[in-house]
């Protein structure tokens, strides 16, 4: 048996690549390097460091109900577990009779109507966050986001190579922007605008009028997409949520994201859901599917009896939170220098600290809210967040989802930490 010789010519020649050209084994994608840590993690982070070693932080870095989740919520996971029939994989944008309770729960609290196909459930609004922005957003399209914002907006977006376009706000204007500021920021560029009411971390809850004059703005610019995120609505000192998603003009460009975490205690479960046209929610639906998935099953069917359930502890929840958030407020306003609005909603005190800007200690300078957070967490040994990460370099927030007695106590080691420092 003969074999035919078999000649390999290539159309270009193949050359050794120099060994300096070569990344080195260590080196990570640009976008790691560029992508910050959450700051509100961060903090939380280190406050666990210094307790494992015995030290007695206070923390109030984090915004998480102290609450545990209500019983009926608890029982229907187990419930499920215990069917044997939920421990399978989900449809991507979550099981149907849960899509059919959100959409529910949009008619029977907002007056807002729509079908489980444009309802996408995630791991946790901030995966909802991430589908929308990387669904939309492409390298160069600007996002304007109202200051001070959550942490997560502005990195998510560098990290689908959009450009943040902050539109500032402080204590003197209630953290709230009138429509003129979103009217003068908007260029060709504009693709996105997204924000949060009530806000974290101000607490600043938007009415009705307030959003009506932001719609006549934004009605005038139809390739502007518009996410309201609503995680805290049920969060809300003033009597009434109202969303931007009303106004008939903007409905066919309007996301909505809430979720299960803040007004139902449930942090772990990870559970976040949106709403939104049908063009972008297939469009979140193909970005979930490649990135995790389904979000946990057992999951979803707790919060099928959370949402359709009038639970007394979530009423029992706003009611501590409001109580909280007075008795927060009552102790600030006794420390010279301390600047804040009272917030409407959420459970956040977000404080202007600038008058403190310039001080010392130990030969150490405080010059930012950084500095601030970073001095209160070594002498008062309370943890807080820095507003650089909120997008407001003057001010820290201040959780009061804990014990009266927590606040309390680190309150009174704020105000001593504050009164050794010099001029």
């Amino acid at each position: 048996m003969k074999f035919k010789k078999f000649s390999c010519k290539f159309a270009y020649p193949i050359n050794p690549i120099p060994l300096k050209t070569l990344a080195h084994p260590q080196t990570l994608s640009d976008r790691i390097e560029n992508l910050t840590e959450s700051q509100t993690l961060a903090m939380s982070k280190k406050a666990r460091e210094l307790i494992a070693k015995g030290v007695d932080v206070i923390n109030l870095s984090l915004g998480e109900p102290n609450f545990p989740t209500p019983e009926p919520i608890v029982k229907a996971a187990m419930d499920a577990l215990q069917a044997r029939k939920y421990t399978y994989y989900t449809p991507v944008s979550g099981y149907l009779d849960l899509r059919e309770a959100i959409c529910e729960k949009f008619k029977r609290d907002n007056e807002l109507s729509f079908t489980p196909e444009q309802i996408i459930v995630s791991t946790g609004v901030k995966q909802s966050v991430a589908n929308v922005i990387l669904s939309v957003i492409n390298p160069g399209d600007e996002v304007l986001i109202p200051s001070p914002y959550w942490v997560s907006y502005n990195t998510l977006i560098q990290l689908a190579e959009g450009v943040c376009k902050t539109i500032p706000s402080s204590v003197d204007t209630h953290f709230k922007i009138d429509p003129q500021q979103i009217k003068d920021a908007i260029t060709p560029r504009t693709r996105m605008l997204i924000f949060s009411s009530p806000c974290n971390p101000s607490g600043t809850v938007l009415s009705e009028k307030e959003l009506a004059a932001w719609a006549e703005v934004l009605k005038e610019h139809e390739n502007i997409v518009i996410v309201s995120d609503e995680i805290y609505e049920y969060i809300n000192f003033t009597g009434k949520h109202h969303s931007i998603g009303s106004f008939q003009e903007l409905r066919d460009r309007v996301v909505i994201l809430n979720g299960l975490s803040k007004s139902y205690a449930m942090t772990g479960w990870r559970l976040g859901y949106m709403a939104a046209p049908l063009w972008i929610a297939k469009a979140c639906e193909k970005v979930q599917g490649q990135v995790t998935s389904a979000t946990c099953s057992i999951t979803q069917r707790a919060a099928i009896v959370a949402l359709k359930s009038k639970l007394s502890e979530t009423d029992d929840m706003l009611k501590a939170y409001l109580r909280r958030r007075d008795l927060m407020a009552g102790l600030l306003k006794k420390i010279p220098g301390l600047k804040f609005d009272i917030p409407q909603g959420a459970f956040y005190i977000f404080t202007d600290v600038s008058s403190y800007f310039g001080t010392h200690w130990n030969g150490k300078k405080i010059l930012s809210a950084e500095d601030m957070s970073f001095y209160l967490l070594e002498k008062a040994h309370v943890a807080l967040v820095p507003g650089e990460a909120f997008g407001d370099p003057n001010s820290i927030r201040f959780v009061y989802a804990a014990e009266d007695e927590k606040i309390c106590k680190a309150v009174d080691r704020i105000e001593k930490a504050l009164g050794e420092l010099r001029r």
